[in-house]
């Protein structure tokens, strides 16, 4: 593991890297999908970057246990057991003092289309999350059951955000008190007392925990593991590789063997570590010490009370060399972590260029395709309307024509309900018409000639009237005269 500082600068020269890092494709969330490699960005807790192969069964989950934004170790979960097959994490030292108990769930286990990234706590989860505690433990299944929830990876091992990352119910097997006491202390002296003291590079040491299922179940749900093993490899020159099994009902038992030999008490066909790890190497001096370590801690004895002057300062020249060295080994570290960050984010810069320019390309072919689909769509609508458009003209003249014989009828009908002396009349008229002239004219003359008549005749008789009014005054008032006069 990186120290606080050597994070500080790796961060300041490549921060931008380290976020390009954490691109969705390489597993943003938590729960790694079965097309991933791995444990995506976990795959730095297991040697050479290779998780255990032969698990492979389909409950079988790979969870990427992150918390507050950073990967914290890897979890192998079985969903038809309810606990965790095992947990990979590297010894980064013990805290200096507990952390307090805050137990945290996987909500994708439960509620794959849930976007949250990592671990939450249980008490927000509830009411919030579909079909909370199908596919996982929940501290109610552990109530009043005897069982206690036991950590795969011990939070006495981890510090500070590690140790609360370890308190998730996706780390936690059912352990009766008094064996989860034991293996918690067991396990922390392999580790600190015989595994971290003889590994050259403390930070290439490998820790698998795991449980074996049995078929007693918890109310039901949760398997009880029949026995819990830690698997370790020290990565490094000299490297070494070392198996401990605990049984379930022997709390006193400690077996050490070899990896080889764990992997067939697991399941055929198991290889946890990529290459056997140093397998190879059983007589070397570190493999000895190892093995007397973990045979002293079985039978109780203080680890380390060697008073062999030799071998004390053969420790103290290894010391030296570590002291002069580590500041060497550090900075290639950082070169190689530089290199590899490098071409990381070249081919991150790649992908986002392929990335885009695929969006393009295919942004024009879904345009392409959306104009032709329209085009053809409305040649289709004319190819379709032109028969209706032609039968409707059709129709239309089929219509008139048929409306042209019924006015002709029509007509025909009414000139033949003319009467035919009617039509004769009609016909002999302009002859009637004609003849009749000579006789009209001859009336209208002898009408004429009358009229003056009868007005000449008017006029004399008015002149005879006044004629005969005026000779009758002159007789009363004219005196007689004389006959001379």
């Amino acid at each position: 593991m990186d120290g606080p500082r050597q994070r500080t600068v790796k961060m300041s020269v490549l921060g931008f890297l380290l976020c390009v890092s954490l691109y969705p494709s390489f597993s943003h969330g938590r729960v790694v999908g079965k097309d991933e490699a791995g444990f995506a960005e976990c795959n730095s807790f297991f040697p050479g970057r290779a998780p255990p192969e032969g698990f492979t069964e389909p409950f079988h989950v790979k969870i990427c246990q992150r918390y507050k934004g950073e990967p914290r170790f890897a979890t192998l979960y079985s969903t038809r057991d309810k606990i965790p097959l095992y947990s990979a994490f590297k010894y980064a030292g013990a805290a200096r003092s507990g952390a307090a108990e805050s137990w945290l769930l996987e909500p994708q286990i439960d509620d794959p289309e849930n976007e949250q990234h990592e671990m939450v706590l249980e008490a927000d989860a509830v009411g919030t999350l579909a079909n909370l505690g199908a596919n996982q433990a929940l501290t109610s299944d552990y109530v009043g059951s005897g069982y206690e929830r036991g950590l795969l990876n011990p939070s006495s091992l981890n510090k500070e955000d590690f140790q609360m990352a370890t308190y998730t119910l996706t780390n936690a097997v059912p352990l009766r008190p008094s064996l989860s006491k034991t293996w918690h202390s067991d396990v922390g002296r392999v580790v600190e007392q015989a595994l971290v003291p003889h590994c050259s590079k403390k930070d290439q040491l490998y820790l698998l925990a795991g449980a074996i299922p049995s078929s007693v179940q918890v109310k039901g749900k949760v398997s009880v593991p029949e026995s819990l093993w830690l698997a370790a490899c020290c990565d490094a020159p000299e490297g070494w590789s070392l198996g401990v099994v605990k049984k379930g009902n022997d709390e006193s038992s400690l077996t050490d063997l070899t990896v080889g030999e764990l992997e067939k008490q697991l399941l055929g066909g198991l290889d946890l570590f990529k290459g056997s790890c140093g397998e190879d190497n059983k007589g070397n001096e570190k493999m000895e010490a190892v093995l007397q370590a973990v045979s002293q801690i079985r039978s109780g004895e203080q680890v380390g009370t060697n008073d062999n002057q030799e071998a004390t300062d053969s420790g103290l020249v290894r010391k030296v060399v570590g002291i002069i060295a580590t500041p060497f080994i550090k900075l290639l570290e950082l070169l190689i972590y530089l290199l590899v960050e490098l071409v990381k984010f070249t081919f991150y810069f790649l992908w986002l260029v392929i990335k885009r320019i695929g969006n393009t390309v295919l942004g024009g072919v879904y345009s392409l395709w959306n104009g032709t689909v329209s085009y053809l769509k409305a040649i289709s609508m004319v190819l379709i309307s032109i028969p209706y458009d032609v039968g409707r003209v059709i129709t239309n003249i089929f219509l008139g024509f048929l409306g042209i014989i019924r006015d002709v009828s029509v007509i025909t009908y009414r000139i033949l309900r003319i009467p035919v002396g009617f039509v004769f009349h009609l016909a002999s008229f302009p002859y009637y018409s004609i003849c009749a002239i000579p006789s009209v004219v001859k009336d209208m003359a002898t009408g004429i000639g009358g009229t003056f008549s009868l007005a000449i005749d008017a006029t004399a008789s008015i002149l005879h009237g006044f004629y005969y009014v005026a000779s009758h005054i002159a007789k009363r008032f004219v005196p007689k005269g004389s006959s001379g006069d």
